[in-house]
């Protein structure tokens, strides 16, 4: 493949922002690939790992002369970050984020970038539980979904250049408004990750039921409530604080599911639970056909090396 992008600059370098740098290395998708992020130690694993040819002491030196600006810090970060960026970024350059929520990031960062500059938020929806410059692989991105948000007057061209970045990736990509994408994520990802959460938070305040039963038995379902529940702390954080209205508008619906549930369980309706069971169950065989997993029993989490 051919570069796309000359000069690179990465905000961030945890899971997301360095499987972009391994993606675009294995591909050859830029001339240069910019790194920056708060810890000293981050930034040195970055340079040691190799995912970036350079990493700077702050945001502002790194996006110099860069065409691709990806900003990979929590959403609650993200008009921090933007407001320290402005002055330093080349005219004509794409701004873009990977944060989850996309209506919070187009208010919190759209008002700070100057004219000229693209800004088109984006969300790949590809990730592991594990964070940090040493999660990143290659891969990550490979037959998965990366949603673009582009506002109404952004450049075409700058749209169809960043679409192309990121199927060179190996992703699939989709555009849609931002107040769409919140809602959607709400139902795929954001409940979800919380149900999660709050399935993990009821074992652990149980006292009827051990610690070392919890982990003895996890396999039996518990296990993938763990998986999800060990994502990072911070940035879900931030997804619930900005992504608050759609969130509890898929929660309130759950709710009711789980009364239609409660009864049917109550009056010992079989034909009832069979029935929502086996319009559930497609829906898994769904995702499965679609290619976004597989029917392993370990969910088809392979992690390939850079």
């Amino acid at each position: 493949m051919s570069v796309i992008y000359d000069r690179v600059a990465l905000i961030g370098l945890g899971l997301i922002a360095s499987s972009m740098g391994h993606a675009m290395k294995r591909h050859g998708l830029a001339g240069h690939v910019a790194g920056h992020a708060k810890s000293e130690a981050t930034r040195s694993a970055a340079l040691e790992i190799g995912f970036c040819q350079s990493v700077h002491a702050t945001a502002a030196e790194a996006v110099r002369d860069a065409d691709l600006v990806v900003l990979a810090v929590p959403v609650g970060a993200m008009g921090e970050v933007a407001a320290a960026i402005a002055p330093y970024l080349k005219p004509g350059a794409t701004v873009t984020d990977v944060g989850s929520v996309k209506q919070a990031v187009v208010a919190e960062v759209a008002p700070h970038l100057p004219a000229g500059v693209q800004f088109i938020p984006g969300h790949p929806l590809a990730g592991t539980e594990h964070s940090g410059p040493h999660s990143g692989f290659a891969s990550l991105f490979e037959n998965r979904w990366c949603i673009l948000t582009p506002p109404a007057a952004a450049d075409p061209h700058a749209v169809a250049r960043l679409r192309a970045l990121w199927e060179a990736m190996g992703a699939n990509v989709d555009e849609m408004d931002a107040a769409h994408h919140d809602l959607v994520l709400a139902v795929v990802s954001h409940t979800p990750h919380l149900i999660a959460y709050t399935m993990v938070g009821v074992a652990d305040h149980l006292g009827q039921v051990t610690e070392s039963e919890v982990i003895k038995y996890s396999a039996s379902g518990f296990r993938d409530f763990t998986r999800i529940a060990a994502s990072d702390p911070t940035m879900w954080r931030d997804v619930f604080l900005t992504n608050k209205e759609a969130t509890l508008d898929i929660l309130g619906r759950f709710t009711e599911e789980l009364f239609v549930l409660q009864r049917a369980i109550r009056m010992g309706d079989g034909q009832a639970l069979f029935d929502y069971f086996t319009r559930t169950r497609a829906i898994r065989r769904g995702v499965i056909e679609a290619g976004q997993d597989t029917a392993a029993p370990d969910f088809g989490r392979t992690k390939v090396d850079p």
